[in-house]
């Protein structure tokens, strides 16, 4: 240990240092089973190819570049600019939101969801989409991850037991 440095020696750093392990090992998992499942699309499907096509939810791949719906595709170099300051922002502060494992998770969700979709974008120039629920625009594993993450964190993060108090005799 460095000289004067407790800073995973007390149990506020090992708890930190937990939560990188959870924050970094699901990102990592969300990336990897994107590009995962997107490749696989890429080698079976062409652009527009479809699985399921008769069924609420099928296979259609996509080439995105876009936002969300794909929405304005002449704004690419923003939607990387964006999952690089997202990323940096969660790797450096994400451990103010709390250490808990759940809290860590849905920040590796978000985390994982833009790293994969910005290196899509940065090799690629697009990210490839390929679910279809029904009449919903098509999307991927990266953006259910920053969704779910999102919508989950916004929903608990705020949330708070309601304070009781001091139960004082009549």
């Amino acid at each position: 240990m460095l000289g004067g440095s407790c800073a995973l020696s007390t149990p506020a750093g090992s708890a930190r240092l937990r939560g990188y392990v959870v924050l970094l090992g699901t990102a990592v998992t969300v990336f990897t089973a994107d590009h995962l499942t997107k490749w696989l699309v890429a080698q079976h499907l062409a652009i527009g190819g479809q699985l399921f096509g008769s069924s609420p939810v099928n296979i259609t791949r996509v080439e995105n570049r876009g936002a969300a719906f794909g929405l304005f595709p002449q704004f690419q170099w923003l939607y990387l600019s964006v999952a690089i300051v997202v990323g940096l922002y969660i790797v450096l502060a994400g451990h103010r939101f709390g250490t808990t494992a759940f809290r860590q998770v849905l920040l590796g969700m978000v985390l994982g969801g833009a790293v994969a979709n910005g290196v899509d974008r940065l090799i690629n120039g697009y990210v490839v989409d390929f679910i279809r629920l029904y009449s919903w625009p098509v999307f991927n594993v990266a953006d259910s991850s920053i969704v779910l993450g999102i919508t989950i964190a916004v929903l608990t993060f705020g949330m708070r037991r309601p304070h009781q108090p001091d139960s004082a005799p009549p």
